[in-house]
Parts: C-alpha cells; sequence; structure tokens
C-alpha cells in the first residue's frame, strides 16, 4: 500500500518533485521507491522527460487499479465503523435547475432528522453527475432520464413538464420552423435538457440558427426575458416568472414534453446509513 501511494501520488501529480513536496520526502526516496515498484512489476509505469512524467499504458493501467484499491480499504473502514447511525460526509450531486425548485425543501428537512451528516450538494450537468458517482466523487445524484450503465442503479423521483420560454411578447409558436431564426440559450454540453432540445430538433430537420451556452440557470432566464433568445426548462423552474409576467411559456409536442428526473447510485459499493436514509425519506417525499 506505501508503495502504491507513491506511485498514485506521482501519477496525480505528473511529477517526482511535486510527489516529494507533498509527502514530504526526498525526491531521490521517491525515484527509489518507482523503481522498486517498477522492478517488482517488472513493466515501465512511466516515461521521464524535463518537465515531469507521463504514465505509460501499463501505468495508467496500475492507476485504474490503485484507484479501486484505494475505495475498497475505505469502504472498508467505513464499512467497520458503521453503526448503522446516519453520520459522516454525504456529497450528493443534482442538476441546477432540481436543486433549484424540487430539493430546497427535502434537503432542510433531511438536515434537521439527521444533523450529524456533514451533507454537501454538487450541481453540474447530467453528465458531470453520472461521472462524479462513477468516479466516487459523489454518493448519489439526480440526474435525467435516460441512464443506461452497468454499475448504477436509480430510483425516478420526479417527471417534468418541459416547455418552451421566451420574452413575453413573443408571438404564439405553432411550429418548430418558427423557431430556426432564433437563438437557443441552453447550458453546456452534458445537459439532458440540451440534448432533448437538439434531438428535437434534428428530427425536425431544423438547425437552430445558434445556441448559446449559458452557464447558471438565472443567466438563462435573464437572458430570455430580455428577448436574447428562448430555451427550453421544466415548467416547475420557470412558472412563478410566468406567472409575474416576466416569460412567455410555449407548449412542446409529445414526446418531447415530459423528462423523468432519477436518483442515480453505484451498484457496486456499500450503501452508508446517511444514503439508505436519504434514498428513504426521498422515497417518502416523492410518494407524499
Amino acid at each position: 500500500m506505501h508503495l502504491l501511494k507513491i506511485f498514485y501520488t506521482v501519477a496525480r501529480l505528473g511529477s517526482i518533485s511535486q510527489a516529494a513536496k507533498e509527502l514530504q520526502y526526498a525526491q531521490s526516496n521517491i525515484t527509489m521507491k518507482i523503481q522498486q515498484l517498477e522492478k517488482s512489476l517488472q513493466t515501465t509505469l512511466f516515461y521521464r522527460h524535463n518537465r515531469g512524467t507521463v504514465l505509460t499504458d501499463k501505468g495508467s493501467l496500475l492507476l485504474t487499479y490503485t484507484e479501486k484499491i484505494f475505495h475498497l480499504v475505505e469502504e472498508t473502514e467505513a464499512v467497520m465503523k458503521d453503526d448503522q447511525t446516519p453520520r459522516g460526509s454525504l456529497t450528493v450531486g443534482s442538476m441546477e435547475t432540481t436543486a433549484a425548485v424540487r430539493l430546497p425543501t427535502f434537503l432542510s428537512k433531511y438536515h434537521k432528522a439527521f444533523p450529524k451528516v456533514d451533507l454537501t450538494l454538487k450541481t453540474g450537468s447530467t453528465e458531470q453527475n453520472i461521472q462524479g458517482v462513477l468516479q466516487h466523487e459523489i454518493d448519489g445524484a439526480f440526474v435525467a432520464e435516460p441512464i443506461e450503465h452497468p454499475a448504477l442503479l436509480q430510483k425516478e423521483v420526479f417527471e417534468e413538464e418541459m416547455v418552451l420560454i421566451t420574452e413575453t411578447n413573443h408571438p404564439g409558436i405553432t411550429s418548430i420552423k418558427d423557431l430556426q431564426t432564433r437563438t437557443m440559450l441552453a447550458f453546456r454540453t452534458g445537459c439532458a435538457y440540451r440534448e432533448k432540445l437538439e434531438h428535437w430538433f434534428h428530427q425536425e430537420g431544423v438547425i437552430p440558427n445558434k445556441i448559446m451556452e449559458l452557464g447558471t440557470l438565472e443567466a438563462i432566464i435573464g437572458c430570455v426575458s430580455a428577448g436574447l433568445g428562448l430555451s427550453m426548462l421544466p415548467r416547475s423552474v420557470v412558472a412563478k416568472y410566468i406567472e409575474e409576467g416576466s416569460l412567455k411559456q410555449h407548449p412542446i409536442p409529445h414526446p418531447y414534453e415530459k423528462v423523468k428526473t432519477v436518483f442515480i447510485y453505484r451498484k457496486d459499493r456499500y450503501i452508508p446509513a446517511s444514503l439508505i436514509t436519504f434514498m428513504n425519506m426521498l422515497d417518502s417525499e416523492v410518494k407524499s
């Protein structure tokens, strides 16, 4: 494990000198340990150059296994310490739209019910959240269907009605071709709602004039309201803006009008009490 920790640090930092500084070892000691590991495995793990190190193919393979070993060790320690009392860290990922509308009340209830759990919420696209769960960076995440991955389990939690939103004086939309000259405002690539919109355009043989990427929900809503372009978002997210008269909504035809939100988590990992209680409370919240 000691040699693997040194190998992992060098691989992560791409530099023997940086690894020596982080681990507080002499650089020569780090070099010797890497050579010892290479000799033991009878392979070359790094290419050395004057700017640092680069993993060989075998080095990349060992890095994959090393990460799995470290995760297994951490999970084993967690299992041994777990007395089924929800405590410790719990990191949950979510699409920004879900985090803004669906989660605040639920997360508040969970935090009050289990104050010993250090709950963290990270927002990102569906693709970012999937990768976060797969890489053990987050414990579970709210993402948009469809999700098909052999390492993931999923629970359906919400169904969103999608609407097109425009500035209030925009004329009615009778066909997707009415949108061809407008700018589409969307989150970055990896957003499930953007993919849904692009798929709709593709199926209808329409190419949008321009797709402008914006980083936050507030930016998209503000720019749509100002007449910069239009967007497709869940009605639950924009309902208050429509009611107050700062946005106008337009219906979306079947089968593009519904998107299901699911909660995903890894199939092959031990589920701590904090995550079990989170999912149980989520089930109760959805059914109520």
